[in-house]
């Protein structure tokens, strides 16, 4: 307010998952202003390439963060990110693991420790679609999008979900593990709408070990616990036990998202988590800050199944004509508003960027990308990304099913799979896939195959499996299918990726490599 911050104007943040991060947030949001924040393992130029787009009034940085017990310095990046934003007035500097930091902003502790206790917290009043927060699509094949939502409809969105969908109840510990540049930050914060208690945490779930928020479920103890399919799926891997470790007595219910959660992970949460659980399979995106389909208490727990639309969402299967289908796989397509879909993307005049995101295929209705399957109990599945869908001789397949399998062979950590197209018309699928230590591809290539056509079809069979020493992802977790894809059709990998973008971008390396003898050999 000093430096004439109001109703309109940007807030920019470069936080953790720390109180700090909330306290800025409902401050940004108490006096109208609008909200946009980046994690402190996002790059410079990552973070420029969203902030800049919003011109920011107000940038908060954090010195450093912590993970799997290393520190990382974050202040010179920080500075170099400030002094490329011309339209700041101010600058606040946090200080979080007690590294000095000399320079003239603002001390967000100083700020805090004002003897201003007594004074009324005043809140302005804006319209229903006046924009909350600034969030951003993973720019890892070109500028991200600034996907704008609104105060009424992420009101509404996160109320209902929450509260009828999640069932938290006022006073219980809600907790979600999350960075501040993924959305579940953002509905972390829902928590508070219906007086739950967000718990944070910040840092590696694996760190020192794979237990460790399992220990810290039981103990605090959490009664709503969310993490990504992965998480889940790593634990099964790992043979953890937590339920014979923890006391999950105070545990209500098991949040997944991020990725589709295969059925053997269901097994495992009930057979070594607790048999007297609500697990909560959900899927939405940054797009809409909510989930289009997720838990009801009201309906039964289905292996390997979501249970159901969220209210409000009216989801269909579409074949690619757009017409409804009721068997099979089909595109995720909504056809009617919900509250919480984008007011706009920040600097896109006409709206034709989010027209083009969303409505170029069906005209009037919301394709999201994703391929699902809705069964006549209401429960559905998610296939994975149809922009990444394996098209097998005229069968689509979606990477997931392929997953699912891979998922319960303990002696693989991670895959992706593709389909890519050679001269003359046809195709050719090959696996990459990363072992655990201590196995071997050359035992493993038959076995691989014979569990796929058996758990999925003949088709699903990958024509070629190949071992990677990891497989590439998003900041956000996705794994790069379309990137790693179009890496092999021969396009420029620095025009085609933003390696800031990606999490571990040496993984995408590998793929860059091999690139001219896969062609060589496979599709030329």
């Amino acid at each position: 307010k000093e430096k004439g911050i109001g109703k309109g104007d940007r807030v920019a943040a470069y936080l953790g998952n720390s109180p700090e991060a909330i306290i800025a947030f409902l401050a940004t949001n108490s006096i109208g202003a609008i909200w946009s924040c980046c994690s402190p393992d996002f790059g410079t130029q990552t973070v420029l390439e969203r902030f800049s787009q919003i011109e920011p009034s107000i940038f908060i940085a954090v010195e450093g963060y912590q993970y799997n017990g290393t520190y990382y310095d974050r202040r010179k990046d920080a500075e170099d990110i400030a002094s490329s934003l011309p339209t700041l007035k101010g600058c606040v500097k946090v200080v979080s693991l007690g590294q000095e930091w000399n320079n003239d902003w603002i001390s967000f502790s100083e700020i805090y420790s004002r003897d201003d206790d007594d004074r009324p917290i005043d809140f302005i009043r804006v319209s229903f679609h006046h924009p909350i927060w600034v969030l951003y699509s993973s720019g890892t094949t070109g500028k991200p999008k600034a996907i704008t939502h609104s105060h009424g409809g992420v009101l509404l969105e996160h109320l209902k979900y929450l509260f009828l969908h999640n069932d938290v109840k006022s006073g219980e510990h809600f907790f979600w593990f999350t960075t501040t540049g993924w959305m579940m930050w953002n509905y972390l914060q829902a928590s508070m709408l219906v007086g739950g208690i967000p718990l944070l945490y910040d840092g590696s779930p694996g760190y020192p070990n794979l237990k460790i928020l399992w220990k810290e479920a039981a103990d605090i103890p959490i009664h709503h616990f969310g993490v990504s399919a992965p998480y889940l799926i790593a634990g099964m891997k790992r043979g953890l036990k937590p339920g014979s470790h923890f006391d999950f007595s105070s545990l209500r219910t098991i949040g997944s998202t991020g990725a589709p959660l295969p059925a053997e992970a269901f097994d495992w949460v009930y057979d070594d988590v607790s048999d007297d659980v609500w697990l909560c399979s959900m899927s939405g995106g940054t797009d809409v800050c909510t989930a289009f389909v997720g838990s009801s208490a009201w309906l039964p727990v289905r292996r390997g199944r979501i249970q159901c639309r969220a209210l409000g969402c009216a989801l269909y299967a579409c074949d690619s004509d757009g017409k409804r289908i009721s068997e099979g796989l089909g595109e995720m397509v909504v056809e009617e508003p919900m509250p919480s879909m984008p007011v706009k993307f920040w600097n896109d005049p006409g709206n034709e960027k989010l027209l083009d995101s969303y409505f170029r295929e069906y005209p009037g209705r919301w394709r999201h990308g994703d391929w699902i399957e809705l069964f006549e109990d209401g429960s559905l599945v998610i296939h994975g990304r149809s922009d990444a869908t394996l098209n097998r001789r005229g069968v689509r397949i979606g990477t997931a099913e392929i997953y699912a399998v891979l998922d319960a062979m303990e002696e693989i950590q991670d895959a992706l799979v593709i389909d890519l197209e050679k001269k003359g018309g046809s195709d050719i699928m090959p696996l990459f896939i990363v072992l655990n230590n201590g196995y071997d591809l050359e035992s493993l290539r038959k076995r691989i195959r014979q569990e796929i056509r058996e758990h999925c079809s003949p088709r699903h069979v990958p024509d070629i499996i190949l071992e990677v020493p990891d497989i590439p992802y998003t900041l956000s977790g996705k794994k790069m299918e379309v990137p790693v894809k179009r890496i092999f059709m021969g396009r420029n990998i620095d025009k085609l990726v933003q390696r800031d973008a990606v999490r571990n971008p040496e993984a995408l390396d590998v793929f860059v490599e091999m690139v001219d003898s896969f062609r060589a050999k496979y599709l030329d």
